[in-house]
C-alpha cells in the first residue's frame, strides 16, 4: 500500500477524534489528535486491518469490538448468520443454539439478537478470543453463554441430540493456502482461527463427525467453508440432508445442512 486512500484516513480520523467527517471540517484535529491519526495511518500502510485500528466492525445490526485476538468479520460470515436465521425461522426459550469457534462472538451475538429468548452458547479454544466475545456481549446487553474449549468438548452432555442450530466459521485454510494469503490477513489476523491443517478440511471433518450426534432431529447446521471445498464438504456431511450455497460473488461458501429432514428451504 503506497498511499493511504482518503476514505480510510477519514475513518481513522473519526476513530481518533470521535467526530464524523462533517464535524471534522468544522473542528479539525488538534495537534495531539493529528499525531495519533498519523501513527494509525502508518500502521495501516504497514497492512494492519482498518477495523483493528478503528477498534470496531459492523456485523448485521450489531457493531462489535475487534482487535488482533480475533478475525475481522467478513460478508461471508454475515451470510452464514442470515442463512441460519432464515433456516431456523423461529426460536423460543426451549431452543438451543451453539456457535463453534465464536471468535469475537459475532454469530452467537447476532443469533441472540435475532432470537432473544433462545439459549445461545459460544465456544472457542482461545481464551483471548472469548475475552473479546464476553466484552461484546456485555456492551451489547446480549446474554450469551461463553465456554472455553475445543469445539464440542466443553458442551454439557445433556445437550447431546438436543441442539437446534449449530453455526460455525471454523478454520478452513490449508497450510499451503496460508502462505499465499494477503499480507494484511497473514501478518495480522490470528493464524489459529484461519488454518485448519495440511488439507484445510480437518476441523470441518470433526464438525461433520460429531455434529450429527449433538443435533436433535430436524436440527440445522450452517457453516462457512472455503470456496473450493464444496464437493469435499458435501461428502463430509453425507449423514445430513445438505446443500452448499454461494456467497454474493457466486462462490460456494456456505454449507446448510439438516439432520433427518429436508434442508432446502
Amino acid at each position: 500500500m503506497d498511499a493511504l486512500p482518503e476514505h480510510e484516513r477519514a475513518r481513522i480520523a473519526s476513530a481518533v477524534t470521535g467526530r464524523d467527517r462533517a464535524a471534522l471540517i468544522l473542528a479539525p484535529p488538534s495537534s495531539d489528535e493529528q499525531s495519533a491519526i498519523d501513527v494509525l495511518a502508518a500502521r495501516r500502510l504497514d497492512g494492519e486491518p482498518l477495523q483493528y485500528l478503528e477498534g470496531t466492525a459492523q456485523f448485521g445490526p450489531l457493531e462489535v469490538s475487534v482487535d488482533s485476538r480475533v478475525l475481522v468479520p467478513r460478508p461471508e460470515t454475515e451470510q452464514v448468520w442470515e442463512q441460519a436465521v432464515f433456516s431456523l425461522a423461529d426460536a423460543g426459550p426451549g431452543t438451543t443454539i451453539v456457535d463453534l469457534g465464536t471468535g469475537s462472538g459475532v454469530l452467537a451475538l447476532g443469533l441472540k439478537h435475532a432470537f432473544p429468548t433462545a439459549r445461545v452458547i459460544g465456544v472457542d479454544i482461545s481464551e483471548d478470543a472469548l475475552d473479546v466475545a464476553r466484552s461484546n456481549g456485555d456492551r451489547l446487553g446480549l446474554d450469551v453463554e461463553w465456554l472455553h474449549g475445543d469445539l464440542f468438548e466443553p458442551l454439557p452432555d445433556r445437550l447431546m441430540e438436543r441442539i437446534d442450530l449449530l453455526v460455525s466459521n471454523p478454520p478452513y485454510v490449508s497450510e499451503f493456502e496460508w502462505e499465499r494469503l494477503p499480507p494484511d490477513v497473514r501478518d495480522h489476523e490470528p493464524r489459529g482461527a484461519l488454518v485448519s491443517g495440511p488439507d484445510g478440511t480437518e476441523v470441518l471433518t470433526r464438525i461433520a463427525d460429531d455434529g450429527f450426534w449433538w443435533l436433535g432431529i430436524g436440527g440445522w447446521l450452517v457453516c462457512e467453508i472455503g470456496e473450493t471445498q464444496g464437493p469435499a464438504v458435501l461428502d463430509l456431511f453425507g449423514a445430513f440432508d445438505r446443500d452448499v450455497r454461494p456467497d454474493l460473488a457466486g462462490r460456494d461458501r456456505i454449507l446448510v445442512a439438516r439432520k433427518g429432514a429436508s434442508c432446502c428451504r
